[in-house]
């Protein structure tokens, strides 16, 4: 069974860093993560809903 390659690089993947090859490639990925670079897309109904609850706070 060949390793999936690394999502950053394409190098193959290494276990110890699944799925990534390498410590650099994984935190390459959390740093795009903490910038902003990824983001999980919402309906615009669910962000409305969320902007609603945080104004009751």
């Amino acid at each position: 069974m060949t390793a999936a390659p690394c999502p950053i690089c394409k190098k193959p993947g290494s276990t110890e860093y699944r799925p990534f090859c390498s410590r650099r490639c994984s935190d390459v990925d959390l740093q795009r993560w903490l910038v902003g670079s990824y983001a999980i897309p919402v309906e615009a109904d669910e962000a409305d809903s969320l902007r609603d609850e945080d104004d009751g706070n």
